[in-house]
């Protein structure tokens, strides 16, 4: 569907203009992901896009320049959304069968996001997230049954090293919209670098 791919290439942009703001002494920066610097969390979202196309059977060259590497995996990324076969492919995932675009979009998309709030918050660069993504991803993150947010927060139930959200972090129930979706996802929106 086209909404996916126009959300995808919005939040990519939004990402690489991130990526290329990072200062040269900058990559080594601590992020919100405890375990991340600044380098962690971009090689996370080019590794991420990597995972959504080797089930269609693509993949994208990797260079040692983080910007260099996200643009490819980007280009190889929007290919799959541009492809009406390949973007209908059904692929398994961890959250059962779906289209090809549909984990693109509920996955390293939603990624770009999240991340791209990492990466901003250890370079400091604007964290302000776009508020049409803040409602979305409030919505379908809280929509998420407790059974399977328990897995979300569980570390490994994914894979080694795998934590897709961390335990929630309390925040005030009349901070932004934007400060208790961090919290739920396990981030401290209070604590600067």
């Amino acid at each position: 569907m086209a909404h996916i791919g126009d959300r995808y290439r919005r939040r990519a942009q939004a990402f690489e203009e991130k990526v290329a703001r990072v200062g040269a002494g900058d990559w080594g920066n601590q992020s919100p992901c405890v375990k991340w610097t600044a380098r962690d969390v971009v090689d996370h979202v080019i590794a991420m896009h990597g995972y959504m196309l080797g089930p269609v059977g693509r993949s994208f060259g990797n260079d040692d320049d983080p910007l260099t590497t996200f643009r490819a995996a980007r280009k190889a990324v929007e290919e799959v959304l541009d492809n009406p076969e390949l973007a209908a492919q059904e692929v398994d995932t961890p959250a059962g069968r779906m289209t090809a675009e549909a984990q693109i979009d509920q996955v390293v998309s939603d990624d770009l996001v999240l991340h791209g709030w990492d990466l901003a918050r250890a370079t400091g660069q604007d964290e302000t997230i776009d508020p049409a993504d803040v409602e979305r991803l409030w919505r379908s993150t809280t929509a998420i049954p407790a059974e399977m947010m328990t897995l979300y927060r569980t570390p490994g139930a994914f894979g080694p090293d795998v934590e897709v959200f961390g335990p929630e972090i309390p925040v005030p129930a009349d901070a932004p919209l934007q400060d208790r979706l961090l919290g739920f996802i396990g981030r401290d929106p209070s604590v600067r670098r």
